[in-house]
């Protein structure tokens, strides 16, 4: 099975709600889409190397409402993904949408911008707005881990096997105030709990390919959440660094001076 097909059957299989209609696309000033991520696959550059791509559909993202500073005192714009089903939504979530003559979307962000004047409600927004090579920030809900020890959540390095001390291996140790300080647990103290499910941010992953016919993203790596969990792909907020190749100077050690010897 080819490439492509297997993306297609991953799609039916999720059941992702596609919108390709290509009404009111038009270039969108901010460089970021919402989406969902469908899983990982691999795919062979120019050069045959095997790169790790997670796939991405990023189909019937739109602007749902426009933030002005005349009426709300900041500019922004609201995107919205998907459509929401009637029985799954209250009546004023629904009259919401209705007043401004859109379907009413499954998910919702909204993201700060320097003008909001050339934006309209119902604005499409392609995945055209990225191009291969791009570098951009995956956020996401993290799977969910349930109950986890401190070493396992934290990071902790668990302490000494030896002396007796078999059953307390992977425990955190103290956790009581210290010297002079009252015998409490201070707030913030890492303790074992529940992990995973937060919003995550992996920054700088690099755009690999970019599927505007079937609206779909290829970035390299893996990026936060399970399979059609809802993710944001933006512009990066790192600098991309430039390794410049530097020729090491070539020096000479500095050798002694002799003196000359005096014939005897």
């Amino acid at each position: 099975m080819t490439e492509e097909k297997k993306v297609d059957q991953k799609l039916e299989d999720s059941n992702i709600a596609v919108q390709t209609n290509g009404e009111n696309v038009a270039p969108f000033p901010l460089k970021v889409i919402l989406g969902q991520k469908v899983g990982m696959t691999q795919i062979f550059n120019e050069r045959g190397e095997n790169i790790p791509v997670t796939v991405v559909y990023a189909g019937g993202c739109r602007s749902t409402n426009i933030k002005t500073e005349e009426n709300d005192g900041y500019s922004a714009v609201q995107l919205g993904y998907g459509i929401k089903r009637e029985k799954s939504m209250s009546k004023p979530y629904q009259g919401v949408f209705t007043k401004r003559g859109i379907p009413a979307a499954e998910w919702l962000k909204e993201f700060r911008v320097a003008d909001s004047k050339n934006l309209t409600i119902g604005q499409n927004v392609s995945v055209n707005i990225f191009s291969p090579g791009d570098y951009v920030d995956v956020s996401g809900t993290s799977k969910g881990k349930g109950f986890a020890g401190v070493m396992k959540r934290h990071g902790f390095s668990g302490l000494p096997m030896s002396h007796g001390a078999s059953d307390k291996t992977r425990s955190p140790g103290s956790s009581g105030g210290g010297s002079g300080q009252g015998q409490r647990v201070l707030k913030g103290t890492r303790m074992a709990g529940h992990m995973g499910v937060c919003w995550v941010t992996t920054q700088k992953l690099e755009i690999v390919k970019v599927d505007q016919e079937n609206n779909l993203l290829m970035i390299k790596g893996a990026i936060p959440g399970v399979s059609k969990g809802f993710i944001v792909v933006k512009e990066t907020t790192k600098a991309r660094k430039k390794i410049l190749y530097v020729q090491p100077k070539i020096t000479k050690k500095a050798q002694p001076e002799r003196k000359a010897s005096k014939p005897k």
